[in-house]
């Protein structure tokens, strides 16, 4: 997937969860995440995070961070 369109995505399931408290938007988010987009989706975006991840939305990062606690990944 192009990385824009990638950002584009993971920012909009964010912004669904930006009214949330953090502690119920970023699990929510990250929860998104694990069920709804391959592998390959999740990959991607936890090396785009890891690449500074320019562009995403604020509830992306510690939601990546909690999604790539649960793959193993660092």
């Amino acid at each position: 997937m192009d990385v824009a369109d990638m950002v584009h995505q993971a920012n909009q399931i964010a912004q669904f969860f930006a009214s949330y408290p953090a502690e119920e938007a970023i699990p929510g988010v990250a929860d998104h995440f694990r069920k709804f987009w391959e592998p390959r989706m999740r990959k991607q975006l936890l090396a785009h995070v890891k690449a500074g991840g320019e562009g995403l939305h604020a509830l992306v990062l510690p939601a990546a961070d909690r999604l790539s606690n649960t793959m193993g990944e660092s």
